[in-house]
């Protein structure tokens, strides 16, 4: 397993609702300051899985405006909320070497049943899905995650996603049983 502390640190909100988690000493998984520069790769590829767009570099996304003051991206049809209620904006560092996996047993099929939308701000994740197939979702790529996947980080990654809260919520809770177990 790949986590070294046994603490965690829990920030809340002003009203003390928990917004997210950090491992104390050494941790590899959580949010934390001071990334550093990760190395970005270029590539440009899009990846489709079961006819779903899963990601798609910066640069491939249609431009549908383009003037002097701003341009503005847009991929259309880029994963499906419908059936979610309210929708959590999340942040997220990993160091390079993590892997959520070992923290996702027990949940259905032991992998991340919350579907993602999000963008990789920094580093390379590799991500692999319910059949066992991987792909490298980095910096720059904008990202779909369906339901049944699970993480592990090739570089120190920094990414903003958006989750339907309570599904996320459940991976959240379980994640954080499992770091209390392990304690």
């Amino acid at each position: 397993m790949t986590f070294e502390s046994n603490e965690c640190d829990e920030v809340s909100d002003d009203d003390g609702s928990p917004t997210h988690l950090r491992l104390l000493e050494g941790s590899h998984w959580g949010v934390s300051s001071g990334m550093g520069d990760a190395n970005k790769r270029s590539e440009t590829e899009t990846q489709q899985r079961e006819g779903t767009l899963m990601k798609i570099a910066k640069a491939d996304i249609p431009v549908r405006i383009d003037t002097q003051a701003a341009v503005a991206r847009d991929q259309p049809d880029f994963g499906d909320a419908t059936d979610y209620g309210s929708i959590a904006a999340e942040y997220f560092t990993m160091e390079e070497g993590t892997d959520i996996t070992p923290l996702l047993e027990g949940l259905e099929d032991d992998l991340c049943q919350s579907p993602h939308w999000g963008y990789v701000v920094s580093g390379a994740m590799t991500v692999t899905y319910t059949d066992g197939s991987e792909e490298i979702i980095e910096g720059g790529d904008v990202f779909y995650l369906p339901p049944g996947h699970t993480a592990r980080a090739e570089e120190d990654a920094e990414f903003v996603q958006f989750s339907p809260q309570q599904e996320h919520g459940e991976v959240i809770d379980h994640i954080r049983n499992k770091l209390e177990e392990s304690g």
